[in-house]
């Protein structure tokens, strides 16, 4: 890791009136050192604050309950601790690379698992405002973080000892189905810019849906960057609307994960219904069945890489590019296909790729959670070996790696930091992080700036 800054960004926070010492508490962790920077067998000290406690802790009401865990032992301590305001510490080590996770909730007199309750006037507007935006935090009272123990030393999964010759196979399916789109019109809410949904043959069952602007500027010679935006994990919901914003300053292709058809295109809540018993397989939700992806042609990532390159292409034809700048971006399952886009052979620049999913699925099938169960045949879908072929020119940042997310775990994107070339990339770790949520304040850290 080249370089290390680090940053305390506050996050605002909504005020919500209080009638209890823990209404607008959460608890700040951190450790004593660099948490990337552990040697093995080195100890490693979590400090637990509590902040913006409100007050007096009653004695003997709440309880602080922790748990430690690695990346090879499932648990390795817990325990409770009266919960009085203080800060709580603890401290570890780890033998060999990999992450230690420590977490910690505040639970009340009942011996549940503390959860905050809205006690401000909801009659007014400003006070009904304030409840909504309660409503959309984090209610517990808790801490999930890590640290590492070199992590530079993690080494990629496996990788399919043919997989560039079975991607060679697919994009050939792709090659016999001409580049032609469909657009119609809608009305943009960005009046230097025009909003189409667009339907963009594609190769396998379904074609790339979505929506393009365009900056009108084209229309008077001007050229932009090209942007792929890509969604996160939508189950069986199925849906995508036009977007609220546009910009124009780029031309931006959003896409959804399924190819669905578009209500521009005449779609009904039937389509939708159907499409949403059409994705589910094995009483799973998508991409989830052990049974389809033991074929990687029929794994249901399939059918979303080759959807991700066509869009690409797609892009590359809209007048109006400038014929160098072409941006993959996206979150979670919207990261992983930005990574299958910097790595398809389509030319990406830029890849913003944050909180990246399905980072070295062999190991994260061996950990309880929301992980897809392994399959070799998934081998041909993972971030880390994507992150691989990604080419040195093509400047890879990853917004958000959580050290508390275990939906795409801290082991998996050091993973996949470690299999993107050298250089030309950065990577934002934050602690405390999980996969939906960000402490108000937190400690973060760059690593690998070199962006121009």
């Amino acid at each position: 890791m080249k370089r290390d800054k680090l940053l305390l960004l506050p996050l605002a926070i909504a005020t919500v009136a209080s009638s209890g010492p823990l209404d607008n508490a959460w608890l700040k962790g951190v450790t004593d050192k660099n948490p990337l920077s552990y040697q093995p067998g080195e100890p490693i000290t979590f400090t637990v604050t509590p902040m913006d406690i409100d007050g007096e802790i009653p004695p003997g009401q709440y309880t602080l309950n922790w748990k430690l865990s690695d990346d090879y032992n499932i648990t390795r301590d817990s325990g409770t601790v009266e919960f009085t305001g203080q800060p709580f510490t603890y401290t570890t080590s780890l033998d060999k690379p990999g992450f230690v996770r420590l977490e910690a909730a505040v639970h009340g007199p009942d011996g549940a698992r503390y959860v905050k309750k809205f006690t401000g006037d909801a009659t007014t507007p400003e006070g009904q405002k304030a409840m909504n935006e309660f409503e959309k935090k984090n209610k517990s009272v808790f801490f999930d973080g890590g640290a590492a123990v070199l992590p530079d030393a993690l080494e990629p999964p496996e990788e399919p000892a043919d997989f560039d010759a079975f991607w060679a196979g697919q994009f050939a399916r792709l090659d016999l189905v001409p580049i032609k789109a469909d657009r119609i019109e809608i009305e943009s809410p960005q009046p230097r810019a025009r909003l189409y949904a667009v339907r963009i043959d594609c190769a396998g069952l379904r074609p790339v849906t979505g929506y393009l602007s365009v900056p009108k500027a084209v229309e008077s010679g001007a050229t932009f960057p090209a942007r792929l935006e890509t969604h996160g994990y939508s189950g069986s919901r199925c849906t995508h609307g036009r977007p609220g914003w546009v910009r124009d300053n780029e031309i931006v292709l959003n896409i959804n994960a399924h190819g669905l058809k578009l209500v521009e295109f005449g779609a009904t809540e039937a389509d939708t219904k159907a499409l949403r018993w059409e994705i589910r397989s094995g009483g799973r939700d998508y991409a989830f069945d052990p049974e389809q992806n033991k074929d990687p042609e029929t794994a249901y990532f399939n059918g979303m890489v080759l959807r991700v390159k066509r869009a690409l292409q797609f892009l590359k034809t809209v007048e109006g590019w400038n014929g160098s700048d072409l941006i993959a971006s996206g979150g979670s399952q919207g990261g992983l296909q930005t990574i299958w886009a910097a790595g398809c052979g389509e030319g990406v620049t830029r890849a913003e790729s944050s909180i990246t999913w399905c980072c070295d699925l062999p190991w994260n099938e061996k950990r309880k959670g929301w992980y897809i169960a392994w399959t070799p045949a998934l081998g041909y879908y993972d971030a880390v070996t994507w992150a691989k072929r990604i080419p040195q020119n093509c400047f890879v940042k990853v917004p958000r790696a959580g050290l508390g997310d275990y939906t795409c775990p801290p082991m998996g994107l050091a993973k996949l930091w470690n299999a993107i070339h050298r250089g030309n990339k950065s990577i934002h770790w934050v602690q405390g992080s999980q996969h939906g949520y960000v402490p108000p304040e937190y400690e973060g850290r760059d690593f690998d700036v070199s962006e121009p």
